[in-house]
């Protein structure tokens, strides 16, 4: 399956406008944002909602696994992650998840550097909001990788009427609105929309009411220059 999967083009998708598709397993269910490959080992950025009393079964992630607990409180064996958790699993590490009472997570699969060996949890509701040099703009990193393959993962939340001045993206940019809504000069973004801007990309956002957004930069391939 391909799905919004050429990292060098623009992706926007509405999330809450998709229907919940059903995975292999029973009680669990998926909104697909991004993808390519097959069931068992594909590339995925998705939604998945697990029902009371669900699980999947257990499966390793070879090159990765990173999610963001949106709702509710899903398990493994290493221990229960609620609202506002955000987790990094290793290539190579594995786990059999599940849910007692039921969740939803927004869930990043096999898109670690084979060598990105490790391992993050940050709650989110008691970390600390960090201000920046712009007004009205605060930021809590989540993971910051430097080096050949770089990738810098925060969260920004944003004051009713912030403007930003317009910027580019030179290794690109994903995003998912979390909470509120932000715009640019393409659109208007609520909560639930992902979107990603390819490397060398440009734009000015803002946010009328307010927002918390997942960010992620430094991680598209660069696109190359014609001589």
């Amino acid at each position: 399956m391909k799905l919004n999967n050429a990292l060098d083009k623009r992706a926007l998708m509405y999330s809450a406008a998709l229907t919940w598709l059903d995975s292999p397993m029973p009680g669990v269910a998926r909104r697909m944002l991004e993808r390519e490959g097959g069931e068992m080992a594909s590339r995925a950025t998705t939604l998945v909602r697990y029902e009371a009393g669900s699980s999947f079964s257990a499966h390793s992630h070879d090159l990765g696994e990173e999610f963001m607990v949106l709702e509710g409180v899903f398990s493994d064996e290493s221990g229960d992650y609620g609202e506002g958790m955000y987790v990094r699993n290793p290539p190579g590490s594995s786990h059999r998840p599940f849910t007692r009472k039921g969740c939803e997570i927004f869930v990043k699969l096999r898109q670690f550097s084979p060598d990105d060996s490790n391992v993050v949890r940050v709650d989110t509701q008691t970390s600390a909001w960090l201000p920046t040099a712009i007004e009205g703009q605060w930021v809590m990193p989540l993971y910051r990788r430097d080096g050949s393959d770089p990738e810098y993962v925060s969260l920004l939340k944003w004051s009713p009427g912030v403007q930003l001045k317009g910027h580019d993206h030179q290794g690109g940019e994903e995003v998912f609105v979390l909470k509120g809504s932000f715009g640019d000069e393409q659109g208007l973004y609520p909560q639930g929309t992902w979107l990603r801007n390819p490397a060398g990309s440009s734009h000015q956002p803002y946010s009328p009411n307010g927002c918390v957004l997942y960010i992620k930069t430094g991680h598209l391939p660069q696109q190359r220059q014609e001589l």
